[in-house]
């Protein structure tokens, strides 16, 4: 009868679970930090408590923001050989967390907590990520093996321990494995009553993993932008953060902001400085500690910094420069001229422009390009590059258009061949669905053996052009009218 009452109770808890795990949530966005699961899996653990235990743990960890920047979650079962349920980047959400501990399934075998715990100091400990790690070990404590030195092991590497087990657990073993305080971090419970810890647990976990720090996420020479976790609620209380430089060379800054604010922009800062700032949220409610951070602003980058150039043609050059600072520039002056001793032309731009095309250059011929920033202090700022354009290309030497029927026209041409690899060939075709619709463009590319190509359904009076195809670019083509005849019906 017994039996029977608690798989009823058993059932009913799972119903009552399935029905929660359909109701979002609201998350903590409060943590940072790695939870591995200690699940004991192995056959000591009857069925009803293995359940109770992953319900227990999925209603702990119901309430975090999972993935990177927030928490993460694995679970490793213990048996006679450990078993890693799911790693640490495996879930990113909590509908993907709980459908897994539901699904999750009992070992059995021999409780080998020491093989575990070398499974789980390697992912624990031999990973790039900075943040607080847990340990939560989740046991009837029945047994559990030699586990002080790997219990040691990980806790002076910085991973704090916790444990939950049932009444029957060897409380000395799990005395030794935790991390003090053993008030917070040691739970001995009837596996029937185990929902009662659940929230101190989960204040111990996020005194743990609270990510209460001050950070620098975006930095320039004269600017910075400050982020921070938020701590206070609503109408709780606001932020008092100041700043300064480190060697105090100017008054403090101070703001007071929202208790709904999460970062903040400091502008007008001097380039090449060290900064310190704190920021401590003040609340009717409890104490929080003070955050603080130290940074150095990037050194000062004057426009034009960096200026580039490419050749767009034999006859012109683009030219283009950063970084564009409007609010710090009034104009731009950019001078070329011809190596050695060419005449030097200058144009004007706005402090918003960072590029122009420089025209009427001469073919084949070396061009020193000055871009002068003058900013609003006064001061001045110029830098300088050369520039070739390259050798005008050999032209079309002449092209031929003969009438051979309706709508048709035979296409001749001569180029110069060195250097030659073929021709561009374009012209207007007669659009085949109205005779009313605009023509259509075609295009083909010829080899350099050819002299002339034939075309048909050409448009009235369609326009035809060949321009030659050098390895270094093209040159410039010809282009005719094919004219045709509207009482002949004959092209000329």
């Amino acid at each position: 009868m017994g039996f029977l009452l608690r798989c009823v109770f058993l059932w009913a808890m799972l119903q009552r679970s399935y029905m929660q795990i359909a109701v979002p949530a609201t998350e903590f966005n409060c943590c940072e930090g790695d939870i591995l699961l200690l699940l004991d899996s192995s056959g000591s653990v009857a069925n009803y408590e293995f359940s109770r235990l992953l319900l227990f743990a999925a209603e702990l960890l119901r309430p975090f923001s999972l993935g990177r920047g927030h928490v993460r979650v694995g679970l490793l079962q213990v048996g006679t050989n450990p078993n890693l349920e799911f790693g640490l980047d495996v879930h990113n959400n909590q509908e993907s967390l709980q459908r897994a501990l539901r699904s999750v399934s009992q070992l059995q075998g021999d409780t080998n907590t020491e093989v575990a715990l070398s499974v789980a100091q390697r992912l624990l400990t031999e990973t790039e990520e900075k943040v607080p790690k847990i340990l939560l070990w989740l046991t009837d404590g029945v047994q559990p093996g030699d586990v002080d030195k790997p219990m040691s092991e990980l806790k002076e590497q910085g991973v704090s321990v916790l444990a939950v087990s049932t009444v029957h657990g060897n409380y000395q073993v799990l005395q030794r494995a935790v991390t003090p305080p053993l008030e917070s971090h040691l739970y001995s419970v009837d596996i029937d009553n185990i929902e009662i810890i659940t929230e101190d647990l989960k204040e111990a976990i996020i005194k743990i993993i609270r990510a209460e720090r001050l950070r620098v996420v975006h930095l320039t020479s004269h600017s910075a932008v400050l982020q921070w976790r938020p701590v206070l609620s609503a109408g709780s209380g606001y932020y008092d953060f100041r700043y300064n430089t480190v060697e105090k060379t100017s008054r403090e800054s101070r703001r007071v902001l929202p208790d709904t604010s999460s970062w903040v922009e400091l502008t007008n800062l001097q380039p090449d400085t060290s900064y310190t700032a704190s920021l401590r949220p003040e609340s009717n409610q409890r104490l929080f500690n003070t955050l603080s951070v130290n940074f150095t602003t990037l050194p000062d980058v004057l426009s034009p910094a960096v200026v580039s150039v490419s050749a767009s043609g034999p006859h012109q050059i683009h030219v283009s420069w950063g970084p564009l600072q409007p609010a710090r520039v009034q104009r731009y002056t950019v001078e070329y001229g011809a190596i050695p001793a060419g005449h030097v032309r200058m144009v004007t731009l706005h402090s918003q422009q960072n590029s122009t095309l420089l025209t009427g250059l001469e073919p084949g011929t070396q061009y020193l390009v000055t871009v002068t920033a003058l900013h609003v202090n006064g001061k001045e700022r110029a830098m300088s590059v050369k520039a070739c354009t390259p050798e005008a290309l050999p032209a079309l030497a002449d092209l031929q258009l003969t009438p051979v029927g309706h709508q048709e026209v035979h296409v001749a041409w001569q180029a110069h061949q060195e250097g030659l690899k073929g021709y561009w060939l374009s012209w207007e075709r007669e659009n085949s669905r109205s005779s009313s619709s605009k023509p259509s463009i075609s295009s083909t590319y010829l080899p350099s053996s050819s002299r002339s190509t034939r075309l048909t359904h050409l448009a009235p009076s369609s326009r035809v052009c060949v321009s030659p195809i050098y390895s270094s670019g093209r040159g410039d083509g010809i282009c005719c009218n094919a004219e045709r005849h509207s009482d002949s019906n004959r092209w000329g």
